[in-house]
């Protein structure tokens, strides 16, 4: 059966190959939050690696991998970042006119990474050998995830190794990002994905090809899934001594937000949030990134009004766009602050990590478009990652929005903080798939780094993650309301952080060795 399943997806040519890499692409996606059909990706990269194989029965094979692969990468991206017309729907007469832009050209753009995988990989010229092949694509697609990190600024949005990540049955897989990074863990997941291709292979006996499909898609899964369950079994539970974190999610539509007319009433929700009665009041309270529409920094007289959430000796740490001067010209950025009870800001932490077309537009005065956030200008990066220094708390690594989607870039550079801080308004990606995705990607930034990631929301998911990802608190999506929790301890620093990228580098080189050994060993399954 396997056999005549793969022989027609090697036999397809011409447009009709194109679409089913585009299907078998969109397939896979269906593996990432929030649907999390791991087994989906057997179908998908197996599927992919036979149709590779009849492209190199063709002439001209580079153009026609590059073209399948293109085909696969658009409809994974298109159909997994389906969510990026929602911030193009929150004001739909001014940037509605985008989307069939930019909902097609981000999959176009990110589909150029699978395409020159599949590209190289054709230039290997593996014919049937499917082992030595999915060791090497393995290899490959570990780098160009890599590469996605920083090519066009940077976009790792739903690397591979998310699969695990955001649902309590992948919990103990993703325990294997605190050695390999989440860029480890998706090689290997791609290993035990490709391998059941040797299915279809006549090279090998059916019992050697079982033997082969099995070992790689239960068997490694099962022993990574067995070693992460024997690693939470022996996890901490520490948490920081006199530490009581209020994490405020006032559910503000984006519509709504930047209201002139609603801006005080805004005010006055998150502070009446703040100040609710429990048994155990909070020593410090956190609000979201760009939590009330005013200038905070820069307004002595809201600063006033906002000490009424400033816990008693304590701090409020918050989100805010901040106005300052350079060189006589005025300048955005989007900016954390921390508040004292004298309404003094403390420390300040302006997000350096902007995003294109979103914050600021680039090759502005060329490009056509304004950026979606509204306002007049465009944000101005900070200077880079920094600690934080706060009374009463371990020191912290803020990351405000998608700064926490980096692989190994969390924290400032040798100096090892605390516990991580994600300000976010998640509000712009609608209330479906974004929103889990984003919050799955944070929740992998904790096991990586061995660090507690303290989640600030405008309208969800808000939460409290300890060192291995396991919840200690969370509010949903499109709930009003406060998150009380205990700051979880950190643990020692993990092999990934301190190794960063170099490990997931070494694993994805040395895949890409052994396929190149095996095929030149003349292994034809």
């Amino acid at each position: 059966m396997f056999v005549t399943l793969a022989d027609r997806f090697r036999s397809q040519t011409g447009w009709r190959r194109l679409l089913l890499a585009m299907v078998l692409g969109g397939v896979s996606a269906f593996a990432l939050s929030p649907f999390h059909i791991v087994p989906v990706l057997i179908v998908a990269f197996s599927g992919l690696v036979w149709v590779l194989e009849g492209v190199e029965t063709e002439p001209r094979p580079l153009r026609h991998s590059l073209a399948t692969g293109f085909w696969f990468g658009f409809g994974h991206f298109f159909i997994g970042l389906h969510w990026i017309v929602e911030p193009m729907l929150v004001d739909p007469e001014r940037t509605a006119w985008m989307i069939p832009l930019a909902w097609p050209g981000l999959a176009a753009t990110l589909a150029i990474f699978p395409a020159l995988v599949c590209g190289v990989s054709s230039l290997a010229r593996f014919g049937t050998g499917v082992v030595p092949r999915v060791f090497a694509f393995a290899g490959l697609w570990l780098f160009l995830e890599i590469a996605r990190g920083y090519v066009f600024t940077g976009f790792p949005w739903n690397l591979i190794g998310y699969v695990w990540a955001g649902n309590e049955l992948g919990l103990p897989v993703l325990q294997g990002t605190a050695f390999l990074g989440v860029l480890g863990l998706g090689a290997l997941t791609l290993l035990a994905a490709g391998m059941p291709a040797v299915l279809g292979s006549a090279s090998f006996k059916p019992a050697q090809q079982w033997v082969l499909a099995l070992g790689f898609a239960i068997a490694l899964p099962g022993l990574l899934w067995a070693a992460g369950a024997a690693r939470l079994a022996g996890a901490e539970d520490g948490a920081v001594p006199d530490v009581r974190l209020r994490i405020v999610q006032a559910n503000i539509t984006q519509r709504d937000k930047w209201n002139p007319q609603l801006r005080f009433r805004h005010l006055e929700r998150h502070i009446a949030l703040s100040l609710a009665a429990t048994e155990t009041m909070p020593t410090h309270v956190i609000w979201p990134e760009t939590a009330v529409p005013f200038f905070l920094a820069n307004d002595a007289l809201v600063r006033g009004q906002v000490t009424r959430a400033v816990p008693v000796g304590g701090v409020l740490i918050t989100g805010s766009v901040r106005s300052a001067f350079w060189a006589n010209q005025r300048q955005l950025h989007n900016a954390l602050l921390v508040i004292d009870g004298a309404a003094d800001v403390l420390q300040v932490y302006d997000k350096s990590h902007l995003v294109p077309f979103g914050e600021y537009v680039p090759l502005r005065g060329v490009l056509p478009v304004d950026k979606i956030v509204p306002g007049q200008g465009d944000f101005v990066p900070g200077t880079g990652l920094k600690l934080l220094l706060i009374a009463g708390l371990p020191s912290a690594s803020p990351l405000i929005c998608y700064e926490a989607i980096f692989p190994g870039r969390v924290t400032p550079k040798n100096e090892r903080p605390g516990w991580l801080l994600n300000l976010t308004n998640d509000a712009w990606f609608g209330n479906f798939a974004g929103p889990r995705q984003h919050f799955a990607i944070s929740v992998t930034r904790a096991v990586e780094e061995g660090l507690p990631m303290v989640r600030a929301a405008n309208t969800g998911i808000s939460a409290v993650v300890d060192p291995y990802g396991r919840l200690r608190a969370r509010l949903e999506i499109g709930v009003e309301g406060v998150l009380d929790s205990e700051l979880p301890q950190p643990i020692a620093a993990t092999f990934y952080a301190r190794w960063g990228n170099l490990v997931p580098m070494s694993m994805g080189f040395a895949f890409i060795v052994i396929g190149m050994v095996l095929r030149r060993c003349g292994v034809t399954a």
